[in-house]
C-alpha cells in the first residue's frame, strides 16, 4: 500500500496502487481522450447499479456525495413541492437540513438509528400526507451504523403510491446489490467515487431514470447543482459545464476496470464480509461490543461502543491506533457513544488482523458490559 496507513473508515479509502497511479498524467477537459474516459465512466456506473441505459442515464457532478445528493433535491423537487424523507442516521437527517435550506416542504420520518426503516410506517406517512410528495429519499446503508435498509421494499412502497425515490447509496453502490432494472419504484441512485467502487474524493454522481430527468428542466434552483443542465450539456459533446476533476475520474476509470476484474459488487461484497468478520470477532474478542446484533450488522461499517468509564477520550484512543499504524472514526449515533471501524476499500484480511492486535496493545479494556 506504498506506505499508507490502512484505513478502516467510511470513506475516503485506502486505494489500490494502480488507481493512484492512474492520476500520475495530465489531460486536458476537452481533449477527445478524456471525453472518452468520461462516456466509459459512465458506461460503467450504469453496469454497476444494474441499469439498462435505454432507461437510465448516468449524471456525475464535482464534489463530494452530498454534492449530487442536493443536486438531486434542488433538480427533482419543484418550487412549493414536499420531500419526504425517511431516516434513521445522521446522513438521512442531513438531506432534512439540504431540503430545509433550499426552502421546500419536508415530511420528516426519523426512526431509531438502531434499526432498519419500516416501509409500513412510511407507506403510512404517504397515505396520510395532505399532498403527493414529489420524491421520497432514504438511504440504503446509514453510515452512522452499518444498518441497511430494505430498498426494494420501500421502492415498491412508493411505486404504488406514485412517489419517485431518491435512494442515497453513498456507502453501498459497488458491493450491496442494486438491480436499477428490478424496481420499478427506483428513480435515483446517488453515490461517490471513494467508497465501495474505490476511486477517490472528489466526484459524486447521480443514476437516474431518464424520464424522470426530462421532467426536471427548469426545476434548479442552483445552476452548478442542476443536473438536467449537467446531463444535456454531456449528451451533446461529453463534456461538463464547469472544470471537472480530471485526475479524479482517471482514477475512477481505473477503480471501475478493477471492480470489474474483481468479480463485480458480489465479489467486492464477499471480500468486505470476510475482513468485517475478522474485525468484529477480533474485537469482541477484546471485550468491545458492537451496537448492533449480528443480524443487523452489515459488511460495511461496524459500530462499537466506547469503553466505559470515566476518562476515555477518543482522541487518545484513535491517536494510539494510529501510532500503530491504522486509522478509525469517530461515532455518529446520537443515542450511543461509538466509534466506527470500517471494511470497505482495498483492505486485505491482514490488515485486519493487524488491527486486531493494534487495539490488543492499546492500555483500555471496555466493561464487561459494554
Amino acid at each position: 500500500m506504498s506506505g499508507d496507513l490502512p484505513l478502516f473508515t467510511p470513506g475516503p479509502l485506502t486505494t489500490s496502487r494502480t488507481v493512484k497511479q492512474a492520476m500520475l498524467r495530465d489531460l486536458g477537459s476537452r481533449d477527445a481522450e478524456f471525453i472518452a474516459v468520461v462516456a466509459r465512466v459512465r458506461q460503467q456506473l450504469l453496469w454497476v447499479a444494474g441499469a439498462a441505459p435505454q432507461t437510465w442515464t448516468c449524471v456525475p457532478v464535482q464534489g463530494s456525495g452530498t454534492f449530487a445528493i442536493e443536486g438531486v433535491i434542488s433538480t427533482a423537487v419543484p418550487r412549493g413541492g414536499t420531500i419526504c424523507i425517511a431516516a434513521n442516521g445522521a446522513y438521512g437527517k442531513r438531506m432534512v437540513t439540504i431540503a430545509r435550506r433550499h426552502g421546500l416542504e419536508v415530511l420528516p420520518l426519523e426512526s431509531s438509528e438502531e434499526r432498519p426503516l419500516d416501509p409500513s410506517a412510511i407507506a403510512r406517512a404517504l397515505d396520510q400526507a395532505t399532498t403527493r410528495p414529489a420524491l421520497l429519499a432514504f438511504v440504503h446503508c446509514e453510515t452512522t451504523t452499518g444498518l441497511v435498509n430494505p430498498i426494494a421494499e420501500i421502492c415498491d412502497v412508493a411505486d404504488r403510491r406514485g412517489v419517485p425515490t431518491l435512494v442515497d447509496s453513498m456507502s453501498g453502490l459497488g458491493a450491496l446489490a442494486i438491480d436499477a432494472d428490478a424496481h420499478p419504484g427506483m428513480t435515483w441512485v446517488v453515490s461517490s467515487a471513494n467508497k465501495c467502487i474505490e476511486g477517490v474524493p472528489g466526484l459524486a454522481f447521480a443514476i437516474v431514470r431518464r424520464d424522470a430527468l426530462a421532467a426536471c428542466e427548469g426545476r434548479a434552483r442552483t445552476l452548478t447543482l442542476d443536473l438536467f443542465d449537467q446531463h444535456r450539456g454531456l449528451e451533446s459533446d461529453g463534456q461538463f459545464r464547469f472544470t471537472p476533476p480530471t485526475h479524479v475520474l482517471l482514477a475512477l476509470d481505473q477503480a471501475l476496470a478493477e471492480l470489474r476484474a474483481e468479480g463485480g459488487p458480489a465479489a467486492r461484497l464477499a471480500r468486505y464480509a470476510r475482513v468485517q468478520r475478522i474485525i468484529v470477532d477480533g474485537l469482541r474478542g477484546l471485550g468491545y461490543h458492537t451496537l448492533l446484533p449480528d443480524e443487523l450488522l452489515s459488511p460495511i461499517i461496524t459500530s462499537f461502543r466506547v469503553p466505559a468509564g470515566p476518562g476515555f477520550s477518543f482522541g487518545s484512543f484513535a491517536a494510539a491506533i494510529r501510532d500503530r499504524g491504522f486509522v478509525i472514526y469517530p461515532g455518529k449515533v446520537s443515542s450511543a457513544d461509538c466509534f466506527r471501524v470500517g471494511s470497505i476499500g482495498r483492505l486485505r484480511e491482514s490488515d485486519a488482523r493487524g488491527l486486531v492486535g493494534a487495539l490488543a496493545s492499546i492500555p483500555v479494556r471496555p466493561s464487561p458490559t459494554g
